[in-house]
């Protein structure tokens, strides 16, 4: 629809739900999630911009998924707040109008994603952190990420539409830390330094930092660099 004056009625007939879509995760837009809810499902913490039906909303809890995970996010510093969203009913996520992407993981697949581009995901996902603060005093923040194995669908975001670089082995992929959204579950990253590149590689990860990605797999990147804050800075 063009930013011009239109009738209420085509402005329904653009912008209206789809109520033939029942899948688990759907996309009404691109950058609005729609969650078809039948038992529960875990999304980050302050996403829900709507609801309809029997939906309760709980904040995770501080050992609500172990010891191990609860120690590793007291260690880290990091957010990856969740909120669980119980009940039946529609649910609308988003994250300050990033644009969405749904995957549906495989028995057994999985994907590292950036804690805070991850939106949502199903129960049947497995999850833990992975804390990569070894490279924090050189980036702002820090950096965490979440390994998500399925069978289930999950949700991530970036900014504007993002990019898949394949890695085969041999030729190494090198990516800016804070440009870099997900990468397939059989990719351990490394982190590089090359101070040359300070004037030319990223603006927001500490410039001369890089992520290189070896093997065989992918390395999911967007077209802007994020600056992340930890939980204590926040605080």
């Amino acid at each position: 629809m063009s930013s011009e004056k239109y009738r209420t009625s085509q402005f329904l007939q653009a912008t209206v739900e789809n109520p033939e879509k029942n899948s688990f995760f759907e996309l009404e837009t691109q950058r609005m999630l729609e969650i078809n809810l039948q038992d529960y499902v875990w999304a980050k913490m302050g996403s829900m911009v709507a609801y309809a039906g029997s939906i309760k909303f709980t904040r995770e809890g501080i050992l609500e998924h172990g010891v191990g995970k609860f120690l590793k996010k007291t260690f880290s510093g990091e957010g990856a707040a969740l909120m669980k969203a119980s009940g039946h009913g529609k649910l609308y996520v988003a994250d300050s109008g990033k644009k969405i992407t749904i995957l549906d993981l495989e028995q057994d697949e999985a994907v590292v994603v950036n804690g805070n581009d991850l939106l949502a995901f199903a129960p049947t996902v497995s999850w833990d952190i992975k804390m990569m603060r070894k490279v924090a005093g050189m980036m702002a923040g820090g950096l965490f990420s979440i390994r998500l194995e399925g069978p289930g669908m999950m949700a991530f975001t970036s900014f504007d539409d993002p990019l898949t670089l394949r890695v085969t082995p041999g030729k190494p992929i090198f990516t800016d830390p804070n440009a870099t959204v997900l990468w397939s579950g059989e990719l351990q990253p490394e982190f590089v330094t090359d101070i040359q590149l300070k004037t030319f590689f990223g603006r927001g990860s500490g410039d001369s930092v890089q992520m290189k990605f070896e093997g065989n797999g992918f390395v999911v990147v967007q077209p802007y660099e994020e600056v992340y804050m930890s939980e204590q800075s926040r605080s």
